[in-house]
Order: C-alpha cells, then structure tokens, then sequence
C-alpha cells in the first residue's frame, strides 16, 4: 500500500514540475499582420460641368519597387525595403485609379467620368502615372505620393492627342512609424493631389476641343 502511495505522490510532483516549466517557458510573440484601403472622399459641393461629354478613367500605371501590396519603406538613398506583414487590401494602381475616378466624378467637371471596365467608348481619357507611392524615414518619417496625370482626346485627328500634363509630388510629416501612422498619411498626401488636380482640371478644360461624333451622354 506504501508502494503505490509513494508513486502517486512521485507521479504528482512530475505532473507539477511539468505544469510548472510550461508556465514558465518563453513564448514565441504571433506576427501581426494589417491591410489598409488608401481611398480619399472629396467633400464640398460639385462644380459645374466644363463639357456635355464624358471622362473614361484609363490605366494607372505605379513604378517599381511601389507597384506591390506591401508596404514600402525608404531606408537611405539606394535602400527601399517591402514590408510583408503590412501592406494595403488591393494593388496602389487599383485603389487610386478608383479613388481618382470617384473623386472627378463627384467634382462634376465632366458630365460623368466612368471606370476602365465601362463599355461606353470615350470621347475624353486620363491616364495616370505613379512614380512614388511609400514611406520615407531616412531623417524623420514621411508619406510620399508623386502622380503625373495625362488627360487626353480620343479620335482627335490629332497626332498628339494629349490635352493636359499634370505632374504633382506631396510629401506629409508622420508623428511615428507604425504603417497606420502611414496609411494615413498616404491617404492625406492623395486627397491634397486629387484637390490640386481637380483645379487644375477644372481651369484646363474650360475650352476643350470638340470630340468628334458629338454624341452626348443621356444619363449618367
């Protein structure tokens, strides 16, 4: 009976030490992991329309290394580094091609402006390049956004159709370095782009050439 009782309280005690250098052992930290959607809204009332016809929204190309989901931060001169576990929910040509689109829209400069995928055959179209689109911390921390915008005249006639060049860098201080301090510092520097664009825009096309076929759009 002393037998077993003498191994119950052993088989006990190694349970316990078990438990207790469980408790006691380093745990490996979960990564986390976060999306961001970049996607400024324009505020204010809408303008009047400059022309009867209609704005197609073209290919937004991004340069590399920033044509990528994840986050890219600026190290030093020749140093740029790809953040995989934080990073934005679609690529940045989708979201500022939509955000760019939605924002023309709203500003009604045009009688409506449509996304790539509409059928609708344009008689206006803008394209837009991204050449900068990422996290500088190479003295402080900064969001960078440089665009260039082409609006242009489809079946002009013209061996340059190319209306308007618009070229715009913004660059906007972050109070630290965590990617949702850069996320929103990304959306502020694209809002005062589309802002700058959108007067730019609105004086640029205030004479536009007439498209030809002259056919309106009813309905947006």
């Amino acid at each position: 009976m002393n037998y077993f009782r003498q191994n119950l309280i052993r088989l006990s005690l190694a349970l316990l030490m078990v438990g207790t250098l469980v408790a006691c052992a380093p745990t490996r930290p979960s990564v986390e992991t976060s999306t961001w959607l970049i996607a400024p809204k324009r505020t204010g009332e809408a303008r009047k329309p400059n022309t009867e016809f209609w704005l197609k929204m073209g290919t937004v190309s991004v340069n590399g290394p920033f044509d990528t989901k994840s986050m890219v931060y600026r190290i030093s001169d020749q140093r740029y580094e790809k953040d995989f576990y934080h990073g934005y929910i679609s690529t940045p040509a989708e979201m500022i091609g939509n955000a760019s689109r939605q924002w023309i829209n709203d500003a009604n400069i045009f009688r409506a402006t449509l996304n790539q995928s509409n059928t609708f055959i344009p008689y206006y179209t803008l394209q837009a390049n991204v050449t900068e689109f990422y996290g500088d911390y190479r003295s402080g921390a900064q969001a960078v956004v440089s665009i260039e915008f082409y609006l242009a005249m489809l079946s002009s006639g013209s061996q340059n159709p190319i209306l308007l060049t618009n070229r715009y860098t913004q660059r906007v201080s972050l109070k630290d370095n965590r990617p949702e301090t850069l996320a929103n510092g990304l959306q502020q520097a694209l809002a005062t782009i589309l802002q700058n664009y959108e007067n730019d825009l609105f004086v640029g096309t205030k004479n536009l050439p007439k498209p030809l076929g002259q056919q309106k759009l009813l309905s947006k």
